[in-house]
């Protein structure tokens, strides 16, 4: 299994303030440029699944496989003879809020998605994650 993450420590937004930004998927595109659009109906919680669509990229169906409401969730994608898993956390540190995301790609054709789409997404986490704190501190 291909494993990566990334955390940074804040002061300036809360774990309820990255849940809120995190659990509206359907305002994801006003604060992440690198999404064309992302639909949820319903709640974000687990058992849930929302469309999602990359610019310049296909249309995908996202399920959540867990949600616990400011402190984590996890979102499962499912490729051809592959599977990726994005586990995100919020948790509260002497330091302030430590954000991770972990992506995670297993299965036969595991090296053909990590190039395709989860490298992508990691190579770009820690801008993203200034932009989610950025955004989630105005909530």
């Amino acid at each position: 299994m291909w494993t990566k993450s990334y955390s940074i420590v804040t002061n300036d937004v809360s774990k309820e303030q990255m849940w809120k930004l995190f659990s509206d998927v359907n305002n994801w595109h006003t604060w992440d440029t690198g999404i064309e659009f992302p639909k949820l109906e319903g709640k974000f919680e687990k058992g849930n699944h929302f469309m999602f669509q990359p610019k310049g990229g296909p249309k995908l169906k996202i399920e959540i496989i867990e949600a616990i409401e400011n402190q984590n969730f996890t979102d499962f994608t499912k490729f051809p003879l592959a599977k990726m898993y994005g586990e995100h956390t919020f948790v509260d540190t002497p330091d302030g809020l430590e954000i991770t995301t972990t992506m995670k790609v297993e299965g036969i054709l595991s090296f053909l998605w990590i190039k395709l789409v989860a490298q992508k997404i990691v190579d770009t986490l820690a801008t993203d994650m200034e932009v989610q704190i950025k955004t989630a501190s105005k909530l």
